[in-house]
């Protein structure tokens, strides 16, 4: 029996045998995931399908990735949250709480999604924007830079918000619709 710290003291773990990735044994990782070398799976998380995580990235908690999903760099996926179809989350983004990520959907650089957002279709969120709440984010629309979208806010099409605007209760940003710097949003 092997022992590795996560980061909380040691627990029984083992290397997976697709890559090489310390994963603790309270953990699920099929064998057709793989785990590269510098990549953890700990406690109660699953990893399913054909995913990778690889370079730093770490899923814990009750988190699933499944599919083809890929969570590298030193990305973290964590709480409840789910990854899967072909999504990518990387850089040093973090997915946590009932947060979903799917389709072909991107979270990148220093992003954080949380809470009960959704990002999913071509969506990609990146930069330092923090999407969370009960928001949507779908289609080929991009959140980046400083930018909030949280509540109920919808965020499609091929919409852009970025800089510092902030977009949340129940509004709507779709289409070719553009919100910039430091423009708030809501519709209550």
């Amino acid at each position: 029996m092997q022992n590795y710290d996560f980061g909380k003291g040691e627990v029984p773990a083992h290397q997976h045998s697709n890559g090489g990735g310390w994963v603790a044994d309270t953990a699920v990782v099929e064998e057709t995931v793989f785990v590269g070398p510098d990549a953890r799976v700990y406690e109660s998380a699953r990893v399913r399908g054909n995913a990778r995580i690889s370079e730093n990235g770490q899923v814990y908690g009750t988190a699933r990735v499944y599919g083809n999903a890929h969570v590298y760099k030193s990305a973290v996926v964590h709480g409840n949250a789910r990854v899967y179809g072909t999504a990518k989350v990387w850089g040093r983004s973090q997915i946590y709480g009932h947060a979903q990520i799917y389709d072909d959907a991107e979270v990148f650089q220093d992003a954080k999604v949380y809470s009960n957002a959704e990002v999913f279709g071509c969506a990609e969120i990146y930069g330092k924007a923090e999407v969370y709440g009960a928001t949507q984010t779908y289609q080929d629309a991009n959140i980046y830079g400083n930018a909030e979208v949280y509540g109920n806010a919808l965020v499609y099409g091929n919409a852009e918000v970025y800089g510092a605007a902030r977009v949340h209760g129940f509004a709507k940003v779709s289409g070719w619709d553009r919100v910039e710097k430091n423009v708030f949003m809501s519709d209550v």
